[in-house]
This record gives C-alpha cells, sequence and structure tokens, in this order.
C-alpha cells in the first residue's frame, strides 16, 4: 500500500490554524447554502492554533463571478468558537470563506501587560513593540496618523503606555503583515429572492378556463379566459398563477379520458405529451392562443400581483420534431420505433441525456427555458426529475443562476426521500414534500421536526400542495368542507410556500375508485366550472392569505416549534418571524369532533422593543379577540365544522 510520506519541508509549511465545525454547511461545502437576499447570514466556526498567541478572524464573502472579496470581522465566544456574519442584498452565487491569523501587535501587547504585573523590566520588550509600528503599512490615513503619533511618543518620552494605547491595538489590527494567514475551503451560497421563501400558489390547466360552459360545452380555454381568471385568483391572495404544460400536444399514441391507452375523437390528450407538428418546448399550443396573448397575461399578472409560473418537462411526445431532427437524443428499438416510456407513460418519450450528442440535447432544453424567461416567465416547476439524470440538473440550475438569477426552479417530485433531499441540494429554491401523506398528529410533527432541522433547513424548503393534477389524496375523498379548510390551513401555516390545484377550493373530490386520482381528470379532457359554485371555500382561503401577509412569522419554514397539546388529534406549533417581532400561535382540528383543551405556552417569547418578554396575551387573527395568558397556557375549543383552525399573535 503506498503511503505519501510527509517531508519535514513541507510538514514545517503547513497551516499555523485549524478552522473546523463550520457553521451552516451542506455535506462538507459539497452543496450550497440557501438564503433570502436581505437576509443576514451567520458563519460559526472552532479557530484555534497552538500556543497563546492572540488570534484574529474575518469571514469574507462574494458573488461567485467576482473577483474582490468583501470581509466582516469575526468574533470570539470563548473556547474557541468563532462567529461573523453578512448581508447580501441580490439575488445570485456566491462564496464565503474564513481566514484566521496572528496578531502579533496584540500578541505583543497582551504579553507586556502580564510582565508588567510582575513588576519586571519591560525596556526591551516595549523596544519590541516600537519596532512592530515600525513594519505598520496598508493602514487607513487615520489610523496611520495614529501609529506614527504614538511611536513618536513612546521615542521621546520613553513612556511604554503610549505602545498599550486601547485606539493604537485598533489601528495595528489592520495594518500589520499576517505571514501565518490561513484561509479555508470557499462554501457555495445561493441567495434568492423573497419569493422562493413564502408565496402562495394556484395551478391550474389553462385549456379548462373557458367560462362559455352554457354556451359551448366543452370548448378549449385559451389564454384570455386565463387573463379573465386573474382578478378572482389574485382575489384569494394568491401570488404565483402556476400552469401546466402549454406546448402542442402529440397525436401519437395520445391517451383518452382517464388515461385510457386509445383516444377518441375530439380527446385533447395529455398537456404532458410535448410536442407535435406545430412544435415543441418553445411553442404555444395553437388553441391556447398566440405568443402576443401570453404576453398579455403575463403584463395581467403583474399588474394584480401574480408572477407566472411554467411546468417545465424534459420529455418529449413521439410527435416532438426533436425526433426527427435530432435522432440521435432519442433510443430506438429494433425495429426502429422509437422507445416510449411504460405503462400510464406510453404517450410520452424519454430523450437519451447520455447520447453522443448529450451536449447539443442539454443545450437545447436550457434554451427553451431562456425562450420563455425572456417572455417574462421567473418561476419554473420541473416535472418528472427522474427522467434527466442529476448532473444534468446541477449543470442546468447553475447556468440559469448564473444568467438569470432572479428565477425561481421548483423541484417538483416525489421521489423517494433521499432522492428528494438531493434534488434540493443540487439548487432548487423549492420541493415538494411528503405533506399530502403525513395526516396523522405525529406525522406531522415528526416530518417538520425533521424538515427544520440542521442541515436540512439549510437546503431544503417544502413546498406544500394539498393536492395536484395527479393527486386527490385519501383524506379529501369524503369532501367534508372542514377536512379541506384544515388541510389547506395547515399547509398554508406549517410552510412559507403552499399551493392548490384549481378545482380544491370548490372541495373537488370525486375519486378513481381504490385510488388517489381524480375521476375524469383534467390531465385527459377540458373541465369546465362555476368558479363561483355554492359551497365553495374561496372565502375561507382568502382570509389565510390575508393573515398570511400580514404576519411574517408565517412567511418562512424555519423557525417552528410544535406546543404540546394532550389532544392527539389537535396539533399546535408557533412560528417566529426573522426579527423575531412577530410570533404566531396556530392550532388545528385533525379530526371533526369538538374539542375543549389546554394550550401550554411554556416560556414562549417575543421581540418588545429590541427585549425578550415573555408572551402574556393572544389576540384572535380571525376575531381580534384577546385573551390574557394564566398558568403558562389557555384553554381553547375548537369547532371544525365551524372553523378547524384558531390563529393567534402574540402580545407582550
Amino acid at each position: 500500500m503506498n503511503k505519501t510520506i510527509q517531508t519535514v519541508e513541507s510538514a514545517a509549511a503547513g497551516s499555523t490554524f485549524i478552522i473546523e465545525d463550520v457553521y451552516p454547511l451542506v455535506d462538507g461545502g459539497r452543496f450550497a447554502v440557501k438564503r433570502i437576499a436581505g437576509e443576514r447570514v451567520e458563519v460559526w466556526a472552532d479557530i484555534y492554533r497552538d500556543g497563546d498567541a492572540v488570534v484574529s478572524a474575518a469571514l469574507i464573502w462574494r458573488r461567485e463571478q467576482d473577483r474582490e472579496w468583501r470581509s466582516e470581522p469575526m468574533i470570539h465566544h470563548g473556547n474557541d468558537r468563532w462567529s461573523g456574519a453578512f448581508t447580501p442584498v441580490e439575488p445570485g452565487q456566491y462564496v464565503y470563506a474564513i481566514e484566521a491569523w496572528t496578531d502579533e501587535f496584540a500578541t505583543w501587547r497582551h504579553g507586556m501587560e502580564r510582565k508588567q504585573l510582575t513588576g519586571a523590566d519591560v525596556t526591551i520588550d516595549a523596544i519590541e513593540g516600537a519596532g512592530l509600528l515600525t513594519k505598520a503599512h496598508g493602514a487607513r490615513q487615520d489610523a496611520a496618523a495614529l501609529i506614527v503619533r504614538q511611536c513618536e511618543d513612546y521615542l521621546q518620552s520613553g513612556d511604554v503606555a503610549s505602545l498599550l494605547a486601547a485606539d493604537l491595538g485598533e489601528a495595528m489590527a489592520d495594518s500589520q503583515s499576517r505571514p501565518d494567514l490561513t484561509r479555508s475551503q470557499n462554501f457555495p451560497l445561493i441567495i434568492d429572492r423573497d419569493k422562493a421563501r413564502c408565496g402562495a400558489w394556484y395551478q391550474m390547466m389553462p385549456r379548462s378556463q373557458s367560462q362559455d360552459f352554457s354556451q359551448v360545452a366543452g370548448r378549449h380555454g385559451t389564454l384570455r379566459d386565463c387573463i379573465a381568471r386573474v382578478p378572482d385568483i389574485a382575489a384569494m391572495g394568491f401570488d404565483v398563477l402556476y400552469f401546466t404544460p402549454i406546448h402542442p400536444i402529440g397525436k401519437t399514441r395520445r391517451k383518452g379520458r382517464n388515461n385510457a391507452p386509445v383516444a377518441s375523437e375530439g380527446d385533447p390528450g395529455s398537456p404532458y405529451a410535448i410536442g407535435a407538428a406545430e412544435g415543441g418546448h418553445d411553442a404555444l399550443h395553437p388553441e391556447l392562443g398566440t405568443i402576443e396573448d401570453f404576453r398579455a397575461l403575463v403584463a395581467t399578472c403583474l399588474e394584480y400581483g401574480l408572477e407566472l409560473a411554467l411546468d417545465f418537462a424534459v420529455q418529449c411526445s413521439p410527435d416532438h420534431p426533436w425526433l426527427a431532427q435530432h435522432p440521435e437524443w432519442f433510443k430506438w428499438r429494433p425495429d426502429r420505433s422509437v422507445r416510449t416510456a411504460d405503462g400510464p407513460y406510453s404517450d410520452i418519450v424519454i430523450p437519451d441525456f447520455a447520447s453522443v450528442d448529450r451536449a447539443g440535447l442539454w443545450n437545447a432544453f436550457r434554451d427553451t427555458m431562456l425562450f420563455w424567461i425572456d417572455h417574462g416567465v421567473t418561476i419554473f416547476a420541473i416535472d418528472n426529475h427522474d427522467t434527466a439524470p442529476l448532473p444534468f440538473w446541477e449543470w442546468l440550475i447553475g447556468d440559469i443562476r448564473r444568467r438569470h438569477p432572479e428565477v425561481i426552479l421548483f423541484s417538483k417530485t416525489y421521489a423517494r426521500p433521499k432522492p428528494m433531499k438531493g434534488l434540493a441540494k443540487l439548487g432548487f429554491a423549492q420541493s415538494f414534500s411528503y405533506f399530502p401523506w403525513r395526516t396523522a398528529k405525529w406525522e406531522l410533527e415528526q416530518y417538520f421536526a425533521e424538515l427544520t432541522r440542521y442541515p436540512e433547513r439549510d437546503f431544503y424548503r417544502p413546498n406544500l400542495f394539498v393536492n395536484t393534477p395527479d393527486l386527490l389524496p385519501y383524506h379529501l375523498q369524503s369532501g367534508e368542507p372542514w377536512a379541506f379548510k384544515s388541510r389547506v390551513a395547515l399547509a398554508a401555516t406549517l410552510s412559507g410556500n403552499f399551493g392548490i390545484f384549481g378545482g380544491f377550493e370548490l372541495l373537488e373530490h370525486e375519486a378513481v375508485p381504490g385510488r388517489e386520482e381524480y375521476l375524469d381528470s383534467e390531465k385527459y379532457q377540458i373541465k369546465q366550472r362555476d368558479w363561483d359554485k355554492p359551497g365553495n371555500i374561496k372565502p375561507y382561503i382568502t382570509v389565510l392569505n390575508r393573515i398570511r401577509n400580514d404576519n411574517a412569522a408565517l412567511r418562512q419554514t424555519a423557525d417552528l416549534r410544535f406546543l404540546g397539546i394532550e389532544d392527539g388529534e389537535t396539533i399546535a406549533f408557533a412560528k417566529e418571524a426573522a426579527d423575531a417581532t412577530n410570533t404566531v400561535v396556530v392550532v388545528i382540528a385533525l379530526s371533526r369532533h369538538v374539542r375543549e383543551f389546554w394550550l401550554p405556552l411554556g416560556d414562549l417569547t417575543i421581540d418588545a422593543g429590541g427585549e425578550r418578554r415573555p408572551v402574556t396575551a393572544l389576540e384572535n387573527l380571525l376575531t381580534g379577540e384577546q385573551s390574557r395568558i394564566e398558568w403558562g397556557g389557555i384553554k381553547l375549543r375548537i369547532d371544525p365544522d365551524r372553523d378547524p383552525a384558531l390563529l393567534f399573535r402574540c402580545l407582550a
């Protein structure tokens, strides 16, 4: 077994300092920590060296593409633990590192002061200190003037006090050579805009937005129909309008109603079978409208405070133009037929991301994303990650972020737990979660304790969708209003990001028997609705979104603390805003029966004028009623049929 033998020369030239146990880090710095623009990035580390020399340290950082570093001093907290912080104000990809060095003048001063206490002669020591002053360089003008003045004072008077002045130590801290300066490795950091941390998503199937059902049943909706729906969606408080794919749909192997293997005349097919004679990923389905209509939609969304998000699926129909233009991008069978996906997805073709022209394929998908960015799209939901390898996603995210740091990429997949987290590590700003299948109190508490612990909270931002075009959870299939309200309240309050698929607000719940799938799914047919149908819960969703907008504590996910209610079918938690000025307590019923219980608040505190104070009262965010806290808690009552959620703002 070969082993490299360290020479005395290489050992002597090694680093003086050990920099370890750096926080935050994801997998030792292999993947980026994520923060929001304007959010303070706090970094901690153990920093030490041999002996008792005085150590100084700095936290340095820069944008990935910049050459110049910025620097912030680090503070020693005892036991060789240091911290520093910086605040990037713009989205982008950053790096940070830690530097440590010996402060020779501070070390001299510390030794001088200890020697003075013994009454020993310090004449030679003082001369050594003055000699260090003569080596100062690169100081600011005011610091340089101070160093010269104090040196002259000592030389003229011989009074060592001139060398021990506190302001001289500060001036010398940045004005002396650092021969043993040690720098850690560079650690990656992603800074996103605030929408990555907090958003209320409304997903729709654009072709189902026609309102002319009274006259033309089954008419294909258009982008102009979608524009007409924007005011209603904005009025409910949503700020992201999320479209399923809007591209031409293939006819070969087109699916029929309820995923029938053969389509009937007039069946529109699945929008996820992308590509036809009219074009591929950079084309609009002709029945939706024109690119001018698309631009008008983007403008209308911005007018109403929404951003448009598009599904981005790296898959094709057998009719996609790429199959004829670039056959090398696909896998072919011995009979020269293209290899399609299996089972329920036989209407799609998976490109060969390891083809001989993989670079051309990868760039083609990147270029289609850039096309839609150029037309005003700032958010993409990435569908079916398993169709492409992990290196592709890491490359695509990095390439897009370098060009457009404002763009948000959402990992929309229900993969196994480790691949889901792995995709988040690659740089996706948001991710699906297992929330739809976490229904019991213990499941919710255990799962969100996992998502909000270190290091998951530094790279994984869950977006809690209560339903999707593919998913109608069993707990909603009864159609009970309290259950719909309970689930949307959980989603809207547990996470900074949540979403619904259109129809949820109408309590749609007809399922394929024995499956978590909509009967007569919009994925395979056009559906038209009365969006003001009696019995809808639009007012309830509107109130939830208003409360989220008014309380910063609910617009984040990481700071979450569960409260110990003894009732096993009631969940309670507290959330605190980043600046600690807003704390909210949420109590949600997980079953239908009326219950009374004691809510313990323990040592819950709130920031009041820069001072932490115990919470003394709760303000009901629905009624405005205030209740005093006594004996460390409060007695509450929930009637889920009236409202399964109680939301309170904490008062000091």
